[in-house]
C-alpha cells in the first residue's frame, strides 16, 4: 500500500475547471477529476496555514484552543504514527513555514524530508546590499515590517530563479517525482508532496502570463494587497490574471504527477489525495486575501480529490460533508491502522464508496474570531459578543508565533492550566491572546447563509429555526472538543438574551443612529483620535458627524482634518472596521 498527498496552498476551488470554472486553463485538474472522486462539500477546519497543517497531523480542531502553532508534545501525528508502524513517510515541500519558529516541529515527524528553498521571502540567498522595497500600509508595525522583510528577500531570491526549471514549484514537484521513480516498486510508503503555490507572491514564468494576455511581467509585483478592494477594474483584472497564470502553471505540474501515476500503474495500489489548506479572496466580497471576517466560502470551501484503490469510483463526485480533520483518519484507515482516541476526524471511505454521510456538521474558523458551522446547506457564523480580546487565551506548551517566540512580556501573564482531555495528562500554559484579527470580529454579528438560495453568500438568511438548530450543534461540538470555558461567554452561548442573528446593538451605543457601516467607521476614527491625543479633532468629529453621512463623507473628513502622514493607517483601520457586508 502506498499513498501520495499532493497539497497546494491557497488553491481556489471556484477557479478550477474541475469545479466548473471556464476562465482558467486547467486541463490537468479536469483530468484529475476523471481519475478520482471529487468532493463538493469539503471544508477547512482551523485557519490559516499552520493551523490547517496541525489538523492534517492530528485530525482535531486547532482553532478553539490555539492560533498559529507548532505540533505540541501531546499531539498525535499521523505521519509519525505511520512511521512507527514501518511505513516510510517522506515530505517534499517549499513551504517555508515548516522551518520558522511557529512550525518547526512538523518536518521531523517524517522519516525523511526535503526542503526546497526560495519561496515567499524564504531567508535563502544572502545579499548584503538589499534592494529598497517601498511598502505603505496601516497595518500594525510588526506585520508591516514582516511584509517588508519578506518582499525584500523575495526580490533577492527570484534573481536566482531565471528559468522555469529553477522555479520553486518546478523543483518541488521534480523532487517528489524523483521519490516516486526511486520507490515506485517498493511497498508501504507515504509521500506528502506539498507546494506553496499558488499562494502569493504570484511569481510566474512569462509563458503562463502570456496565456492571459500579460506581455509585460513587470506590471504587477505579485503581491495582492490584503486590503479592501480600491483598485480599478483594469488593475483588479491584472491581479486576478496573475493568480490564474500561476494556477495554470500549477496545473501543468499536476499533470506530471498524473503522468507518473500512469507510467508506473500506481492506480492499482496507491491512494492519491489532491488538496489545499484554504482558498483566497481575489476581489470577491470587496477584499483581497484571507485573514479577514467573515470567513466566506471562497476561502472556507476547498477542493478535494481522492483516489482510493480499494473503492474505485473514478470520475464521480460526492456531496457528503467532509473537512481537513478527516484526512489523517482516512490515511490511517487506508494503511489498516486505528486512529488515536483524540482524533476527531473520520475516515472518508464510506463517502468515497457510496456517498454515505460521515459527519453531520463541520466547524471552522480562526482563533478568537467567528466560530462557524455548516451542514453542507447552511453556514452559521457565531460572532464574539465582546469588542475586545480580554479573557481570550492560548493554551500551549510551545510558545511560538508564526515567525518568533512569545516575548517575555507576553509570557508574564501566563498561568498554568490543568490541561484538556486531549493533552494526555499534561498541564498547559494559559497565555493571554494577542491578535489583531480578533479585536473587531464582533462587528459582523451572527450570520446565516443558505448556500442553495445564495451560493455567493451575498444575501443573509433569516430563518431562525435553522440558526437555532446549528447553534445547538455548534455547542455540542464545542463540548466534544473540550473547548476552553471562556468561549461560552465570549460567544454568548450562556446568555439567552443574545440574538441568534445580527449584531448586539449594545456593542456600539455611541453611534446607534448611524447605519452599521458608518457606526463602526465613526467608532474606529474616534478611537484613533482619542488614543493619539488629538482632542480638538475628537470634538470636531462629534460636531460635524451626522447620521446621514456616507462612507465618502467620513473619508473626506480624514483627508481634510487629519495630518497626511496618518491617512494610510487610518484608512486601513477604517476599511477593516467598515467592511460589514
Amino acid at each position: 500500500m502506498k499513498a501520495i498527498m499532493l497539497m497546494f496552498d491557497s488553491l481556489n476551488k471556484h477557479m478550477l475547471s474541475a469545479y466548473g470554472c471556464d476562465e482558467t486553463i486547467t486541463p490537468n485538474f479536469q483530468r484529475l477529476r476523471e481519475k478520482t472522486v471529487r468532493f463538493n462539500n469539503f471544508y477547512v477546519g482551523s485557519m490559516p496555514c499552520m493551523p490547517a497543517r496541525r489538523e492534517i497531523h492530528t485530525g482535531r480542531y486547532n482553532f478553539l484552543h490555539r492560533s498559529w502553532s507548532p505540533l505540541e508534545p501531546f499531539d498525535d501525528s499521523m505521519p509519525e504514527i505511520l512511521k512507527k508502524h514501518g511505513i516510510h513517510t517522506h515530505l517534499v515541500t517549499d513551504h517555508k513555514h515548516y522551518w520558522r519558529d511557529g512550525g518547526a516541529t512538523y518536518h521531523s515527524r517524517y522519516n525523511t524530508y526535503e526542503f526546497i528553498r526560495g519561496q515567499e521571502g524564504d531567508a535563502w540567498k544572502g545579499v548584503v546590499n538589499k534592494p529598497d522595497y517601498q511598502y505603505e500600509s496601516g497595518e500594525p508595525e510588526e506585520i508591516k515590517q514582516r511584509r517588508i522583510t519578506s518582499r525584500t528577500q523575495h526580490q533577492i531570491n527570484v534573481q536566482f530563479m531565471k528559468n522555469e526549471d529553477d522555479h520553486h514549484l518546478a523543483r518541488t514537484i521534480n523532487s517528489g517525482l524523483e521519490f516516486i521513480r526511486t520507490n515506485q516498486s517498493a511497498d508501504n510508503w507515504f509521500l506528502q508532496l506539498e507546494c506553496f503555490d499558488p499562494h502569493e507572491p504570484f511569481f510566474v514564468p512569462e509563458k503562463y502570463l502570456k496565456m492571459y494576455g500579460i506581455d509585460d511581467p513587470s506590471v504587477f509585483d505579485g503581491w495582492p494587497p490584503y486590503y479592501f478592494v480600491t483598485e480599478s477594474e483594469e488593475r483588479k483584472s491584472v491581479i486576478q490574471k496573475y493568480y490564474k497564470a500561476l494556477l495554470t502553471m500549477v496545473d501543468a505540474y499536476v499533470g506530471k504527477v498524473l503522468d507518473h501515476m500512469d507510467e508506473y500503474d500506481l492506480w492499482k495500489d496507491t491512494m492519491l489525495i489532491v488538496n489545499t489548506d484554504h482558498g483566497f479572496l481575489l476581489g470577491e466580497h470587496d477584499w483581497w486575501g484571507k485573514n479577514i471576517m467573515p470567513l466566506y466560502n471562497e476561502v472556507a470551501s476547498i477542493p478535494f480529490f481522492i483516489w482510493h484503490p480499494q473503492c474505485g469510483q473514478a470520475g464521480e463526485s460526492r456531496e457528503a460533508l467532509a473537512q481537513t480533520i478527516d484526512i489523517p483518519a482516512t490515511l490511517l484507515d487506508f494503511f489498516g491502522l486505528d486512529k488515536p482516541a483524540d482524533m476527531q476526524g473520520v475516515s472518508l471511505k464510506p463517502a468515497i464508496m457510496s456517498d454515505d454521510a460521515v459527519r453531520e456538521h463541520a466547524l471552522f474558523g480562526y482563533h478568537g474570531c467567528h466560530v462557524n458551522i455548516t451542514d453542507g446547506r447552511y453556514v452559521y457564523m457565531r460572532a464574539p459578543v465582546e469588542r475586545n480580546i480580554d479573557e481570550l487565551y492560548e493554551y500551549t506548551l510551545m510558545p511560538t508565533r508564526i515567525n518568533r517566540r512569545f516575548t517575555p512580556g507576553e509570557l508574564q501573564g501566563l498561568t498554568l492550566h490543568p490541561g484538556f482531555s486531549f493533552t494526555k495528562g499534561c498541564p498547559v500554559m494559559k497565555i493571554p491572546a494577542e491578535s489583531v484579527m480578533t479585536r473587531g470580529a464582533d462587528r459582523f454579528g451572527h450570520r446565516l447563509y443558505d448556500l442553495v438560495a445564495h451560493p455567493k453568500q451575498d444575501c443573509q438568511c433569516r430563518d431562525l429555526s435553522v440558526a437555532e438548530r446549528l447553534l445547538v450543534a455548534m455547542e455540542q461540538m464545542l463540548l466534544a472538543s473540550d473547548s476552553p470555558d471562556e468561549l461560552w461567554g465570549r460567544y454568548g452561548f450562556t446568555d439567552a438574551s443574545t440574538p441568534l442573528l445580527g449584531l448586539d446593538p449594545t456593542l456600539v451605543p455611541e453611534f446607534s443612529e448611524y447605519a452599521s457601516e458608518l457606526r463602526y467607521g465613526m467608532l474606529c476614527l474616534l478611537q484613533h483620535l482619542e488614543n493619539s491625543g488629538q482632542d480638538s479633532l475628537v470634538q470636531r468629529l462629534k460636531v460635524c458627524g451626522r447620521p446621514d453621512w456616507t462612507r465618502n463623507d467620513l473619508w473626506q473628513f480624514v483627508l481634510d482634518e487629519l495630518p497626511a502622514e496618518q491617512h494610510q493607517a487610518v484608512f486601513y483601520k477604517m476599511a477593516l472596521e467598515m467592511r460589514l457586508n
